[in-house]
């Protein structure tokens, strides 16, 4: 059951669409339970789906092929590096061995606190400061090295 608070939020959404294309806030649905819940269930699309109307494997599908979305819990702040063709031409694979070998993780996987998760995504749209990783999806650090990162997550880690 989705929350009252992702239900209001919703309904604001809806009002930016035409009564009778209400899928069309789907993305937002989606983003809306995993701001509140930090992941999104598959029970989580299936209230989605009849929130909006629309068939549960429409919303299934949104939710798998965009990389922003959890499907499973990723920690606290989960970090999402891109592999993509420019990204890896800049040197993607080194910034997810350091980080491999600095957190203990690999794509999919949550460090045993809890605290990071690391995902493989796509372009990020910003190529020219590749290689590139974002946190929580709200924030674009770019043209990443070892000192960087070590810096990145040193003021993760403060907060």
């Amino acid at each position: 059951m989705l929350s009252a608070n992702i239900q209001e939020q919703i309904n604001r959404e809806l009002k930016k669409y035409p009564v009778d294309q209400k899928q069309s806030a789907v993305m937002s649905a989606l983003r809306f339970v995993q701001d509140e819940k930090g992941w999104i269930a598959t029970e989580d699309m299936a209230d989605i789906a009849a929130f909006l109307g629309m068939p549960q494997m429409a919303v299934y599908e949104v939710a798998t092929f965009y990389h922003m979305y959890n499907l499973k819990p990723m920690g606290k702040t989960t970090l999402t590096v891109c592999t993509n063709l420019s990204c890896t031409l800049c040197g993607s694979a080194d910034t997810v061995a350091y980080l491999t070998s600095k957190l203990g993780i690999g794509f999919g996987e949550v460090t045993a606190d809890g605290k990071y998760g690391m995902r493989e995504g796509e372009c990020m749209g910003a190529c020219k400061d590749a290689p590139l990783m974002t946190i929580n999806n709200k924030k674009l650090c770019g043209r990443l090295t070892p000192a960087k990162i070590d810096q990145i997550l040193a003021e993760l880690d403060k907060s």
